[in-house]
């Protein structure tokens, strides 16, 4: 039975040809564990002895998955994202107007989930924090250490990609229909 945060976190998988509806399942499968309940420390897969460290694999959980989710719709956006716009796409410029829309609706999501993430972010980063690592989520405190640090800023890319689609809809939107 699927209750927990990490029971649905488990069924979260990365593809190596990933589709759209891949990443569809991948977000589904994320934000019901961002929804749903820590289960008991007991049951998590590495040994938890103290409340402190209860408390900071909980904020760290929370800060990897809303990190998952961001690189999940950025992986849907670019499936749906046209890089240049040329002279010759305006016979089908309807068409690349609706997937850019849906790439930008992705890229925006993104934004959403990274200003999650750098709340539970600073959460983990706390004082009271300070000389606690669990290294047995040794990737989470270094996704962590990089948001900290500036070496990981999703919404640097985030707009980064959504200036440059904009950009393109207006490009494509001016074309006329002949070439």
């Amino acid at each position: 039975m699927v209750k927990y945060k990490e029971d649905w976190y488990k069924l979260y998988h990365v593809h190596y040809q990933q589709y759209p509806d891949d990443c569809i399942e991948n977000i589904y499968w994320l934000e019901k564990a961002a929804q749903a309940d820590f289960c008991n420390p007991q049951y998590v897969d590495f040994k938890i002895e103290t409340e402190k460290q209860w408390e900071k694999y909980r904020y760290l959980f929370q800060m990897h998955i809303n990190l998952k989710l961001i690189e999940q719709h950025l992986r849907l956006g670019r499936t749906y994202d046209k890089k240049c716009i040329y002279f010759y796409d305006s016979p089908w410029k309807d068409e690349y107007l609706r997937n850019m829309e849906k790439a930008l609706s992705c890229y925006e999501a993104g934004l959403y989930y990274w200003q999650e993430a750098k709340v539970w972010c600073e959460k983990a980063s706390a004082p009271s924090f300070s000389f606690l690592y669990i290294t047995d989520k040794q990737a989470w405190e270094d996704e962590n250490a990089r948001i900290v640090s500036g070496d990981l800023d999703y919404e640097r890319m985030l707009t980064r990609e959504i200036e440059r689609l904009k950009k393109n809809i207006e490009e494509l939107k001016a074309m006329d229909k002949t070439y």
